[in-house]
């Protein structure tokens, strides 16, 4: 059962654009005591589904710059590879704090660009 309440869970984050691999891995590894190698990897098996869905609702709606898209995901392919044969490689402690340190950079950005959006919307509302 709460394989089937992680699997929506991540599905809808993943769905929005929102990274639903990132909740993915974090509630394998620290519900499900999973190893981060595993479910590193099974975060992989997740996006190809989800990730298709997502392509062709976002294509639907015209949402996506193919141009963009394709020279990004060709760069990507590469990054994947490098990625991949990195983590293979690092051990289990190391590339937890590294996915630790991820969560954290990906939270102070948010914040920030929260805190700047408040800010630029305040102005507007007293002018």
């Amino acid at each position: 059962m709460i394989e089937i309440l992680i699997g929506i869970l991540s599905g809808i984050v993943s769905g929005t654009g929102m990274g639903g691999g990132t909740i993915l891995i974090f509630l394998l590894s620290i519900i499900m005591g999973i190893e981060q190698h595993v479910a590193q990897a099974t975060n992989l098996i997740f996006f190809i589904p989800t990730s298709i869905v997502a392509i062709i609702v976002n294509l639907k709606n015209k949402n996506i710059d193919l141009k963009l898209g394709i020279i990004i995901s060709i760069f990507g392919i590469l990054g994947a590879i490098i990625g991949a044969n990195i983590a293979i490689y690092m051990d289990v402690k190391i590339l937890k704090k590294c996915f630790g340190v991820f969560l954290i950079a990906i939270t102070i950005n948010e914040i920030y660009s929260i805190t700047k959006l408040y800010k630029k919307d305040k102005k507007t509302d007293t002018k």
